[in-house]
């Protein structure tokens, strides 16, 4: 586990990045004592559009007016 001060870490930030993204321990100190720990962020998949269609329904009923029970609890009467 490399430790750094947080001067060194400002001073060689993008050597300690390289570092942590090639799988390495990277944890920043305040003094002598841990502060935070540097890790890689996970890619997120990317998104396709229509992936839920025919996987999601949407009931006939959806655009009908709410019944005026439920309308009271929206205030919108």
């Amino acid at each position: 586990m490399a430790q750094f001060s947080v001067h060194d870490a400002k001073t060689n930030l993008s050597k300690l990045i390289a570092d942590a993204l090639d799988g390495g321990d990277v944890v920043i100190a305040r003094g002598s004592v841990p502060a935070v720990r540097l890790v890689p962020v996970t890619p997120r998949g990317k998104r396709h559009f229509g992936a839920l269609k025919g996987k999601i329904a949407i009931d006939a009923r959806f655009d009908e007016p709410l019944p005026e029970g439920e309308l009271v609890g929206w205030n919108l009467t």
